[in-house]
């Protein structure tokens, strides 16, 4: 009986001793693999939206279908009236501050008629303001614009409350304080207006190639053509658009 106990003593130290080996084996492999996945890897993955965010949950960019795009924000919050999302499907990127600051965006197809439109829009803002730099594609059934923008925005006050303003002022009773307003709103400046187009680098719907160059007020003043039927032309204007000279004559 003795030896029977001592035996049965025996086989559970060893019993013991091969649980203790092997979970300690496969919490090492376990660790190791944890260690060397941690990456998850995927050959396809299918979603609506994904957001990426900084360590503190800060919103960095967002790329998503049209219905879960997001609305403009500013420091995080949307502006007052607000610019809805679920209209743009793309990329869209935010500053260090939460500030929407360009992004990625495409849409095309036909209506009920058969027309079709297609756009395609790689821009980046300025800081606090609208877009400044900017690849635009845009064809309403035909009609094209393609090219490089280059625009100027005031520095103050910041897009959301400007727009704001312009907003409301647009809803005033049409007269001369309406007018009045919104034009002070759009040209704070002599000389200056709150942005403007200074380049453009493209193709127009008349198939010409074109370098237009624009003065603060956004009005042509230099352009450099070749049309439709390979006529190259360099055009200086004045400030009401009229031809004051131009290659060749």
């Amino acid at each position: 009986m003795n030896q029977e106990l001592v035996k049965m003593q025996k086989d559970l130290r060893i019993l013991k001793w091969y649980a203790a080996t092997v979970t300690t084996i496969f919490v090492i492999a376990g660790l190791y693999a944890f260690n060397s996945s941690s990456i998850p890897h995927f050959q396809e993955i299918s979603a609506e939206r994904i957001n990426i965010v900084e360590k503190d949950g800060k919103l960095r960019m967002v790329i998503s279908n049209k219905s879960r795009s997001p609305e403009v924000l500013a420091y995080g919050k949307g502006f007052t009236p607000p610019i809805p999302g679920g209209e743009r499907p793309g990329m869209i990127f935010y500053n260090d501050e939460g500030t929407e600051n360009g992004g990625l965006v495409f849409r095309g197809g036909k209506d009920s008629t058969g027309a079709y439109t297609a756009t395609g829009h790689f821009s980046f803002d300025q800081y606090n303001q609208n877009q400044v730099l900017y690849l635009k594609y845009t064809d309403e059934n035909g009609s094209q614009n393609t090219g490089l923008h280059i625009d100027d925005w005031q520095t103050s006050p910041d897009f959301r409350d400007w727009r704001s303003k312009y907003k409301k002022a647009q809803l005033l009773p049409e007269g001369k304080e309406k007018d009045a307003l919104l034009k002070r709103l759009m040209q704070p400046k002599d000389g200056q207006i709150a942005y403007a187009q200074r380049v453009f680098v493209g193709k127009d719907n008349d198939k010409t190639a074109m370098v237009t160059l624009a003065d603060r007020l956004g009005k042509p003043r230099l352009q450099l053509k070749v049309d439709s039927n390979g006529i190259a032309k360099l055009v200086f204007l004045d400030q009401q658009g009229n031809i004051t000279y131009s290659l060749p004559k």
